[in-house]
């Protein structure tokens, strides 16, 4: 480990700049690591290669264009093209052309290492780009790793997904890093075995793995690939490029990759030890096989149970990981499974890796009973939906190992997963994702109260569950099928329109040519599209192949849009009243131009013209954007508390605040994204203030000087401190993962072992955010999730997040100390609806200590805190 000392030599550099040693980096960063250390490798073996990457952000990679850019010098040293995909699938096509460099004249590089990414839905959707070019090939010294972004538990994205199946369907075979470490180890695998084998190699990059960081081992000479050689119709196999096979030419193709290029995988896999027999007692009659993010997580539920690998060998239990998940090694499978009387594969989703195992074994000589997702009598044993944790594999094991629940700890785990632990629920309200303060949704989305609307993927999508005003919402499609639901729907309803909303980003990803459908199809449709120039729900990316508003005009007049209108909060931007046809109106008119538009046949364009506020909140704390000289503020004597500014604006600085004359509302300044929204109603306790110096809740001084040099008292530990769990919950975008961050290099600094983990999704749009730290003994491997009861410390940033039940799981009475802040901040729908209050403040403390080591546990009012002595919330 790095010795204590070695913290002055520390910088966030490192994770790309040395090249031997250890390193603490994100599961994303690690992609970015294994570009430099793949051209580093090949530099090594004397070749001239390049590398290039492209794909389409989406959660769990929705910061991969993020960490690439950021990292550009890095890539630029060592000749990794950068390349932001407009769409997944023309990302692929172009990863494609990367295989294609010497099939053209003027080759300046020996080969190209080629990544592609995208999340689950972005691999459904590239299925066909695919299957195509897995058929052409990789040249020798090429290769392609396609990184799938897998959210089994649907908590960055719209569906629980897994790629597995997806893979398999186009012979591409499939590696499954369990960790950070397997991300860069088995990613220069999936590079070797690509050029081995001629196949473009899948990567099973699923949250729990891309969201997490961890101290990782880097070093020259670490992975050293063992070539095969697999004899095909009596001669050894050399893959080759099929850049102009077509109909008949691909059958032998086909006949090639599935008796040839894949038994080079399998023989790959062996020769490397991608799969390993992690626990081998020679009398074993029980196997536990895994693979991927689930190792880690049986590691876990191993350890809950007590069990260390001297008792596992005791107990007759083999244990097999496997890091190539398709096509699965047989060899090792046999071996694996001789002797035992049964075998539990633990796997998240369907059976994928149980039907393979099941197949190899049926002619296995006294094959042993195959368990995964039902047990023998058929009942479920393993979920097939939803997560798959440490605590449900601790259940299975507790079911079909009896002995352990004679043991100490595996009698204290069965008693604490027996059922839900009751805890005072004081929740009347739940923090959800909402629009941002200042959004240009809050006004872009309203509608006529009798119009029909389609959402779709986007931030518009909130308006599924964000309350009235927005029309009869119903249903979303997949990107790019935005509005053609209705070509679909309209010859069958009395329904003479419908409204469509959509975002620049899904426009130019792939929503232009559902909205040429449209046109087509003769059918009338308003679309309903958002410009404010940024891919906001995923981390606002610049929009890939966007237009300037005059460019998409010209773009809609051509495509046959009968009638457009722009709509503005500064309409003054457009010189002049219109946009080529367009006309240009302030958004105060928007119900009005989309009656207008409603009532004009055919397809019709409502555009939205407005910057995301989140941006522009980036842009001003960066000093890239000046404030307006402006803002907005309420008096509460006049105030009379009916809700009617939060309704109009629907704006979360706009927020309700408890006086003795009953519940009234401010504008929360530090937060405020300056969008007047709240102007619109007819109320004279507003007044708007004009000032040349310093606006107020700004962060550009302390208010009261914040003592940066004054001595602080040495802790004094209060739990032990060889191992350390902390789980923190709070608002996206306060700055919980920040301090995650901060709290993992600081442990990692001190020589320790450290894993985190950030459960987002939607968090950046005012949601729950829920980040995980574990610092673990040298050599451990855990799951980076802080299980049931596993917390030391409960830092608790937003106490609604913190008396979520699923999130007080993770406290126990006897072992957490709760830090919490106390501060009453409202939901989206406390601004909203003047009906809905915030939950008794010491309801929320007597459930927080319920569950926690009351005598040791903290309450601040924080937000108040950093305010008073920073300026800025």
């Amino acid at each position: 480990m790095n010795a204590p000392t070695e913290s002055a030599r520390f910088s966030l550099d490192d994770r790309y700049a040395r090249h031997e040693g250890l390193v603490y980096l994100s599961g994303t960063q690690a992609l970015v690591r294994l570009m430099l250390e793949q051209q580093r490798a090949d530099e090594r073996a004397g070749l001239n290669t390049a590398g290039f990457v492209s794909g389409y952000p989406g959660s769990p990679v929705g910061q991969v264009d993020d960490e690439m850019l950021a990292a550009k010098p890095w890539l630029d040293a060592h000749r990794v093209v950068f390349q932001p995909g407009q769409n997944e699938e023309l990302a692929a096509t172009a990863v494609f052309g990367t295989q294609a460099l010497h099939e053209v004249p003027g080759a300046r590089h020996d080969g190209v290492f080629a990544m592609w990414y995208g999340k689950a839905p972005g691999v459904d959707r590239t299925g066909d780009a695919f299957h195509h070019h897995n058929f052409r090939g990789v040249p020798p010294h090429g290769g392609v790793l396609a990184v799938a972004g897998d959210d089994p538990h649907a908590r960055s994205t719209i569906f629980p997904s897994d790629s597995n199946a997806a893979f398999y369907k186009f012979f591409m075979p499939l590696l499954a890093p369990a960790d950070v470490q397997e991300v860069i180890d088995l990613g220069l695998h999936g590079y070797a075995l690509s050029r081995a084998s001629g196949l473009w190699v899948g990567m099973k990059f699923v949250t729990d793995v891309a969201d997490s960081t961890a101290v990782v081992e880097v070093g020259p000479g670490r992975i050293r690939p063992q070539r095969p050689e697999v004899l095909h119709d009596g001669r050894p196999l050399v893959p080759e490029m099929h850049m102009n096979d077509v109909a008949g030419a691909m059958l032998e193709t086909e006949r090639r990759i599935v008796d040839g290029q894949l038994e080079i995988a399998r023989r790959y896999a062996a020769l490397n030890g991608l799969n390993r027999l992690m626990v081998d007692p020679p009398q074993a009659r029980v196997g536990l096989v895994t693979g991927g993010k689930t190792w880690v997580d049986l590691c876990q539920a191993l350890h809950d149970l007590g069990l260390t690998t001297a008792t596992l060998e005791a107990m007759g239990v083999r244990v097999l990981k496997m890091g190539m998940l398709y096509p699965v090694e047989p060899e090792i499978v046999n071996r694996f499974a001789d002797g035992l009387d049964e075998i539990l594969v633990i796997e998240d989703k369907r059976p994928f890796l149980e039907l393979f195992i099941k197949d190899i074994l049926y002619d296995h000589p006294g094959r042993p009973r195959v368990l995964g997702k039902r047990d023998p009598a058929g009942h479920a044993l393993l979920p097939q939906h939803g997560e798959l944790s440490a605590d449900a594999i601790a259940r299975a094991l507790l079911a079909r190992l009896p002995g352990l629940s004679k043991t100490a700890a595996g009698t204290r785990r069965k008693a604490l997963l027996a059922g839900p632990r009751t805890v005072p629920i004081v929740l009347s309200t739940q923090r959800v994702p909402y629009f941002c303060s200042g959004c240009p949704h809050n006004t872009s989305l309203k509608a006529p109260a009798d119009a029909v609307v389609g959402a779709g993927i986007g931030c518009h999508i909130m308006d599924l569950w964000m309350g009235k005003g927005y029309g009869l919402v119903k249903g979303y499609t997949q990107m790019g099928g935005e509005g053609a639901q209705w070509v679909g729907l309209a010859p069958f309803s009395d329904t003479r329109h419908f409204f469509q909303n959509l975002g620049d980003g899904t426009f130019a990803h792939s929503g232009s040519v559902a909205l040429r459908f449209s046109v087509a199809s003769g059918h009338n449709i308003t679309y309903k599209i958002l410009y404010n120039s940024t891919v906001a729900m995923t981390g606002g990316q610049s929009v890939q192949g966007g237009m300037a508003v005059p460019d998409m005009v010209r773009s809609l007049e051509a495509e046959g849009v009968r009638r457009i209108i722009i709509t503005s909060d500064e309409p003054d931007q457009f010189a002049g009243a219109r946009v080529g046809t367009a006309e240009v109106w302030h958004r105060d008119r928007l119900i009005e131009a989309e009656k207008a538009l409603a009532a004009t046949p055919g397809t019709t364009v409502l555009l939205h013209v407005q910057q995301c506020a989140t941006e522009k909140r980036r842009l001003r704390k960066r000093g890239k954007l000046d404030y307006k000289p402006e803002w907005a503020t309420i008096n509460p004597r006049v105030c009379e508390g009916c809700g009617d500014c939060g309704e109009k604006s629907n704006c979360l600085s706009v927020q309700p605040v408890q006086t003795p004359f009953g519940r009234r509302t401010e504008i929360h300044l530090s937060s405020c994204n300056q969008d007047f929204s709240c102007l619109k109603g007819d109320c004279p306790s507003f007044a708007t203030v004009r000032t040349d110096g310093e606006l107020p809740g700004r962060r550009t001084r302390a208010r009261e000087g914040f003592p940066a040099d004054a001595p602080l008292p040495d802790p004094v530990p209060i739990v032990p401190q060889d191992r350390f769990s902390v789980c923190l919950t709070g608002i996206g975008g306060t700055g919980v993962v920040t301090v995650n961050q901060i709290l993992g290099t600081a442990a990692f600094i001190s020589g320790r072992r450290v894993q985190t983990y950030d459960h987002t999704g939607s968090s950046q749009k005012a949601g729950p955010v829920v980040s995980h730290l574990k610092v673990l003994p040298p050599g451990e491997t855990g799951a980076p999730t802080v299980g049931t009861a596993e917390a030391d410390c409960y830092l608790v940033f937003d106490a609604l997040v913190g008396v979520n039940p699923g999130n007080l799981a993770s406290a126990a009475a006897d072992r957490t100390v709760a830090i919490v802040s106390d501060t009453a901040i409202p939901t989206g729908e406390m601004v909203a609806d003047r009906h809905k209050h915030y939950p008794d403040r010491a309801g929320l403390r007597a459930t927080l200590e319920g569950v926690t080591r009351a005598g040791d546990n903290r309450f601040l009012d924080a937000q108040q805190l950093a305010e008073r002595l920073l300026g800025d919330h």
